[in-house]
């Protein structure tokens, strides 16, 4: 199968998910896997020019996995860190925590 990208979990994204219950992480793989194929804003969402989000609902809990493109890689989105959504609003400290991950990533790469 061709994927339209490939996707890299840093640390805390990989404990953010194996830290969920079996369901949900079975649910977050199958959407990551997904939104590999089909262009979706329910399951990957760009939420400011730099920052984009995976979106998982399960058992009326949402997931969010926040991302960013990978500059140096040919078509690599980076995982960053995930949070369990408690309000209809993204909070701005996330953003700005995958704002921060992205930074210190490029500085590394």
């Amino acid at each position: 199968m061709k994927y339209n990208f490939e996707v890299k979990l840093m640390q805390e994204a990989s404990e953010f998910i194996k830290s969920q219950s079996k369901g949900a992480q079975i649910k977050i793989a199958y959407n990551i896997q997904k939104s590999r194929r089909v262009n979706d804003s329910k399951l990957l969402k760009k939420i400011n020019p730099q920052i984009w989000e995976f979106r998982t609902s399960w058992q009326k809990v949402e997931y969010r996995l926040f991302a960013f493109w990978d500059k140096g890689e040919n078509a690599m989105i980076i995982c960053s860190h995930g949070i369990v959504k408690k309000s209809k609003k993204t909070p701005k400290k996330e953003i700005e925590k995958a704002l921060k991950k992205m930074k210190d990533y490029y500085e590394k790469n």
